[in-house]
Formats: C-alpha cells, sequence, structure tokens
C-alpha cells in the first residue's frame, strides 16, 4: 500500500482567492479594507519568517497587514497594553501574536488581552469555549484548517476512532473539540500516554501535534488510516515517520506542503470574517 498525499497548497490558494473575492466585495460595498495586526516580541528567525509570509500572503488577499515589533525585553504588560489598543482600534480586525514568546512573558495574559472578536488566530479562552459549544466564534487556525483539509480529501469523521498525539492549547486541545463535533470517537495522548503504539493501531484517524521529530512510526499505524501530520522540527521533518506512514497508511499529510499552508489561509479568511462582522455590528449600532 502506498498512501495517497494529502497537500494543503492547492485548497489553501483556493481559500485564499475566496478571501480575496470577499475582502474586495467588502471594501467595494463599505469602504472597509479588512487588517490584521501582527505583533511580534524579539526576533526569533523562524518566528521573523512565519510573520513575513503571513503578511506575504495578506497582501496578495487583499488584506492589510499592520506590523508591530516589540523588543525581546518587552515586559508582559507592555505587551498586554499593545495588544488592548489593538483591540480598541476599530481600524484594526484581526490580531495575531505570534508564539511562542520570550520566556518571561506571561502568554496566556498576553492571549486573553485580544478582544474575542479580533481573535482571528483562536487563541483565547473565549473562542475555545465558543468552538467546544459549537457557538460562533473563531477555530485555533492550524486545527480548523486541518477540518478543512479533511473534508477536502472526503474523509468523515463520524463514527471514527481519531487520536490526537499532543495537548497544546492551541492546537491539540482545539483539535479534538472540533473532531467530537463532527462525531469522531476522540482519545487525546500525550508524553505520559501509557503503550502510546496500542493506541495508535485502533486510530483511524492520526493527528500527530506533539513537537518531536518522527516521533510516531509507520509500524505503529493501524493499515488505511488517515495520518495528519501537524509538527514541523528542524530540517523539514514532521512528528511522523513518512516513509513509514507512506507505506502504511491511506492518506498522509507532507511536511512541508501538508498543514503549514492552511493555517495561514484559515487565518486570513478569518480576518475577513471578522472584519465583516464588525463592519456589520457598526452599522447596526448607527
Amino acid at each position: 500500500m502506498t498512501a495517497q498525499l494529502m497537500t494543503g497548497t492547492d485548497l489553501a490558494r483556493e481559500t485564499l482567492e475566496r478571501a480575496a473575492e470577499r475582502a474586495r466585495h467588502l471594501e467595494a460595498e463599505t469602504g472597509v479594507r479588512p487588517c490584521l495586526a501582527t505583533v511580534l516580541v524579539g526576533e526569533d528567525p523562524a518566528s521573523v519568517t512565519y510573520v513575513a509570509m503571513k503578511r506575504n500572503r495578506c497582501a496578495r488577499a487583499g488584506v492589510e497587514s499592520r506590523h508591530v515589533p516589540l523588543p525581546a525585553a518587552t515586559t508582559t504588560e507592555e505587551l498586554v497594553a499593545v495588544i488592548r489598543e489593538l483591540s480598541e482600534d476599530p481600524t484594526v480586525h484581526g490580531i495575531l501574536l505570534q508564539h511562542p514568546v520570550p520566556a518571561h512573558i506571561d502568554e496566556r495574559a498576553a492571549f486573553e488581552a485580544i478582544d474575542p472578536a479580533k481573535d482571528v488566530d483562536g487563541v483565547t479562552m473565549a473562542s475555545f469555549a465558543n468552538m467546544a459549544f459549537g457557538h460562533d466564534g473563531f477555530a485555533s487556525c492550524t486545527p480548523g484548517g486541518i477540518m478543512r483539509l479533511l473534508d477536502a480529501y472526503g474523509v468523515d469523521p463520524v463514527g471514527q476512532h481519531a487520536v490526537v498525539v499532543g495537548r497544546s492549547p492551541i492546537l491539540g486541545k482545539p483539535m479534538g473539540m472540533l473532531l467530537l463535533a463532527r462525531d469522531a470517537t476522540v482519545t487525546y495522548c500525550h508524553s505520559r500516554t501509557v503503550d502510546l503504539p496500542a493506541v495508535l493501531a485502533t486510530a483511524d484517524i492520526v493527528v500527530a501535534a506533539v513537537g518531536r521529530p518522527e516521533f510516531i512510526k509507520g509500524e505503529q499505524l493501524k493499515p488505511g488510516a488517515v495520518v495528519i501530520d501537524a509538527g514541523y522540527n528542524p530540517g523539514n521533518v514532521g512528528d511522523v515517520d513518512f516513509d513509514g506512514a507512506m507505506g502504511r497508511a491511506r492518506l498522509v499529510t507532507p511536511v512541508p506542503g501538508g498543514v503549514g499552508p492552511m493555517t495561514i489561509a484559515v487565518l486570513i479568511d478569518q480576518t475577513v470574517d471578522a472584519a465583516a462582522r464588525q463592519t456589520a455590528l457598526a452599522a447596526a449600532s448607527v
């Protein structure tokens, strides 16, 4: 068996094209151009690269990008103040705090300073709660992108055993909630899981988000499983043994070119959504 690749490149391009069309329509109808503010603390090379990629995609989609670079020595209080100012700015529709932030900053406090209406990265507790309860809000971008990828490749989670390896608040945990909302049977695994291979052997859908290179081996997978590798490690290596998975699974996302493009596409799509909602709310309150 040789698995089919689940690439996110084409779907991301289509998502961005639709977002660009909606952004053009919104600006033509209301004069409002969607705006995403990106906040970067320090000069971590990977973070600098990620922010640049997101800003480039914004430009292609007709979304204004307002970048706020801050020195590495910025305190939690200073960062919170910057984010609150952006939250109160009516010309900013979405806010992205590039993470991780330097270790001395309380990242959760910074996330919670984001107005949920502008939380287009889906990182606040309010966004998580809305997503978990099926209310209007913004999904965490990587899990949201993965769900769109599953749909695009005809993977129906209903009744399937989905194993999420990882429990971060912006990837693993929301991923499980989104799969549960689609009637999958969800198991969370992590570094303290006893006999992970035995759990993986029963998984119809595997989402690897543990942050360890090639942590999941091909022989641990159930034959015919759908494997989503949301990991990214130095050397363009994911959390799954790619070659092993290709010989055992039915569908496998590559690294890079799988989940990554969808993360950025969902971020921009949700920024356009936020702009439309805020514009409609402002018009209704006049």
